[in-house]
């Protein structure tokens, strides 16, 4: 079957051939090109998008077998077909041996060549169909840890997904306990660097003393004690990416030596020499960068070579949505590690948790869960195993409790967080959440209607992300 818009590049020195093939690959609906010459040929698969090139085994100047490595290094997705009135096994054996998908000899028949072609193409649609898989199902696992359903979070996953295949540098934004190295885990796993080393530099946990020579390694004798050369984690993370969390910690020395990095993909080892690195580089802080450079203690021109794709990750308190499954994913999880026969959370302490605000946010949510797993005496959750602070969290007074907002939320989402929590306040209780609210009933009703519609639509979305993943990551 000939697929639509696939384009054949013929090369060979006789232009008979070049005729007949272009006339018996024109009548089959493809796309062709014609060259006389390797060198012509190879200007052509610059200028277009070529499929599968059709070149003759010898030919002057560039012969079939020096096209063929050369279309391999340029594209190696293209398929290469040579054919020759030399068919000698050696002349195959080499040709298949750099990469090409099949040896015709001549006199060509047509039904052959044709034949030979649509197998060519079947392959490379069937190579490209794998790779697209693969890179949806590293994806997916990539975003699998990330648990929740919630507006908030699905904006912040977006934003994520569109960066992954970039090479751009992205700086992670949120408080301490939300998911950052998460969220950087995930972007590199839906990148096109998931197979190379991912890195992760915890600046603020490094002494100033030695994050210089942990970062951009050091020679022998650069100091008391360098009895030997050591790449640094630039240099481990080659090809790969490097996460700097808490990058607000950074000395301005350091600071100094890391733009360099993003300028020039040099790192300068301490004692002298620099390797080159390809790197991607992803940042997080919990600090608000911009006012750190505002007084002085972070470098400006940094901060704007870092800040090129900025990702907020909301905080828990945010995203109260997700609480209930968050703490069933973490039931599960740390009720099988501590080998507990613990199966539900009650309904009381479930509320409890929606109610707290989580300033230590999804990390704190967790060692709650922890907590509550291996220290309750029933195969239940209750409202007594968890901490005290949570079970100090107000109740609902009769106007409701105080709902907060970040900056920039759309009005579609602040009406929906507060149609859904006026309606679990009075417990489903439509008509009462209606009166409580100022609008009708029936206004209710459209809106959950519209609520539910939106949440099937995304739910695509939600199934590629992970709604809930059983892997020993932090889930935020």
């Amino acid at each position: 079957m000939v697929r639509t818009g696939a384009t054949i590049l013929v090369v060979d020195d006789e232009q008979g051939i070049l005729d007949s093939l272009a006339r018996i690959f024109g009548k089959e609906g493809y796309g062709v090109l014609t060259a006389p010459d390797g060198q012509t040929a190879m200007g052509l698969m610059r200028e277009h998008r070529v499929n599968v090139v059709v070149a003759d085994l010898m030919m002057p100047h560039m012969g079939g077998q020096d096209l063929l490595r050369a279309v391999k290094a340029v594209s190696p997705e293209v398929e290469v077909i040579v054919m020759t009135a030399y068919g000698t096994v050696e002349n195959a054996v080499a040709a298949m041996k750099d990469g090409a998908y099949d040896f015709v000899t001549k006199p060509l028949k047509r039904a052959y060549i044709l034949r030979t072609v649509a197998k060519a193409l079947e392959k490379q649609n069937l190579v490209a169909e794998n790779r697209a898989l693969r890179a949806e199902l590293q994806a997916a696992r990539g975003f699998g840890a990330i648990v929740g359903t919630s507006p908030a979070l699905r904006r912040t996953l977006d934003v994520i997904a569109q960066a992954a295949p970039s090479e751009a540098t992205v700086l992670i934004l949120g408080e301490s306990g939300t998911g950052k190295e998460l969220m950087a885990r995930a972007l590199h796993l839906a990148s096109a660097r998931l197979s190379k080393p991912f890195v992760i530099v915890n600046c603020a946990a490094l002494p100033e003393s030695i994050i210089e020579a942990e970062l951009f390694g050091y020679e022998k004798g650069a100091f008391t004690g360098a009895v030997s050369s050591r790449e640094g984690r630039f240099a481990m993370a080659d090809s790969g990416t490097v996460f700097l969390d808490e990058i607000g910690e950074l000395a301005p020395q350091v600071q100094v030596k890391l733009l360099r990095v993003l300028q020039e993909g040099e790192v300068e080892r301490l004692g002298g020499g620099t390797v080159n690195v390809d790197v991607r580089i992803v940042a997080a802080t919990n600090k608000d960068l911009a006012q750190e450079v505002k007084e002085g203690r972070f470098r400006e021109d940094l901060y704007y070579r870092l800040n090129v794709i900025a990702v907020e990750v909301p905080p828990l308190r945010c995203r109260r949505e997700d609480v209930a499954l968050l703490a069933e994913h973490f039931l599960v999880r740390y009720r099988d590690k501590n080998h507990k026969q613990v199966r539900a959370i009650t309904d009381e302490a479930m509320n409890l948790m929606i109610e707290y605000d989580w300033p230590g946010n999804v990390r704190e949510l967790e060692n709650a869960l922890e907590r509550a797993v291996v220290l309750t005496r029933s195969d239940v959750i209750e409202a007594a195993d968890l901490p005290p602070e949570i079970r100090r969290t107000p109740a609902h007074s009769d106007s409701g409790r105080i709902l907060t907002f970040s900056i920039g939320t759309p009005l579609e989402e602040m009406e929906r967080r507060v149609i859904l929590e006026t309606l679990r306040h009075t417990k489903g209780d439509k008509r009462l959440a209606a009166q409580l609210l100022g609008i009708a009933t029936r206004t209710i009703y459209r809106k959950l209607e519209a609520f539910r519609a939106e949440d099937s639509s995304d739910r695509g979305t939600e199934r590629k992300f992970g709604e809930a993943s059983g892997t020993e990551d932090s889930s935020v």
